[in-house]
């Protein structure tokens, strides 16, 4: 069994990113610069954004950090994005979920311009995307299969099966999945709540993609010998006997089905880092669109 580390590939990606910015810097140019707008005080969220910043730093990239009150009203948070949209110096931006309940999260993921949507949830990237045009790729499905290419893992005229259909991983990632190119050319089945006979189709996969938020769902008995499991599960589990209160546990019960996996990720340490990973890559490739277009 190999450990997919997310950990280490994301550190390999910013040791990357890193360098090329050094390139620019020699070369008098502007360096990225990724913006992040947060409303309210989520404590998840909060460590996100935070993570998100730091890695900017890191790669040598401007960051700038909007936190705006719970009470911000949809108004003045449409108001900002615009300004974001507007400004010359922000390559990319996104606005950090979920908001709080009185704002319409799709009105202001749609405000949001293509070309700086470096998160890739606008419908003009998702779109490009499913159409195999270059695009702002959703960092998470993004990260899921730069880390299958790298540890080359073998997907052509595979089976893989993805549990959950949301519109930022389980749907892109069984698009990409089953396109044309590296870590590609799969056969693909989107499984969702309303799938039957679930565990029986897990059965039949050469690669499983866990993306349902439920603490150890697939079982040991729900997968093949020798399948690939990349697990996007992260939920805080409550558990008074540790210090922190919880506990992170992903969709797959770890210690068994790693005993019959070829290829698995880690939670934390798998999906999550990539996704960070990757988001500094599109803020990157935001930067050079810009520069070419002027």
């Amino acid at each position: 069994m190999t450990l997919l580390d997310g950990k280490k590939v994301s550190n390999d990606i910013k040791d990357e990113i890193a360098a090329e910015v050094q390139q620019m810097k020699a070369r008098g140019e502007k360096v990225p610069h990724l913006a992040a707008v947060i409303v309210g005080n989520d404590g998840a969220s909060l460590t996100y954004v935070g993570s998100k910043v730091r890695a900017c730093k890191r790669v040598g990239f401007e960051s700038t950090l909007k936190q705006l009150p719970e009470t911000t009203t949809e108004e003045e948070l449409l108001e900002l994005v615009n300004t974001l949209n507007q400004d010359p110096d922000i390559d990319g931006y996104i606005v950090q979920l979920p908001l709080p309940r009185h704002i319409d999260e799709e009105k202001v993921l749609m405000a949001v311009h293509p070309d700086k949507d470096v998160d890739g949830f606008h419908p003009t990237n998702f779109g490009k995307m499913a159409l195999e045009l270059e695009t702002f790729i959703s960092a998470t499905p993004f990260g899921i299969i730069e880390l299958l290419q790298r540890y080359g893992v073998e997907t052509s005229g595979k089976h893989a099966v993805v549990i959950g259909r949301s519109h930022i991983v389980g749907r892109p990632i069984s698009i990409l999945l089953s396109q044309k190119g590296p870590a590609g050319n799969a056969t693909v089945t989107l499984t969702h709540s309303r799938t039957q006979n679930l565990p029986e189709i897990c059965r039949q996969a050469d690669i499983i993609v866990s993306a349902l938020g439920v603490p150890g769902f697939l079982k040991a008995d729900m997968v093949k010998e020798g399948a690939v499991i990349i697990d996007v599960g992260i939920t805080r589990v409550p558990d008074e006997t540790r210090e922190r209160g919880y506990y992170i546990s992903g969709d797959v019960d770890f210690e068994a089905v790693s005993q019959k996996a070829s290829f698995i990720t880690p939670v934390p340490g798998g999906v999550g880092p990539m996704t960070i990973a990757m988001l500094l890559k599109n803020t990157l490739l935001a930067r050079q669109r810009n520069r070419d277009n002027g």
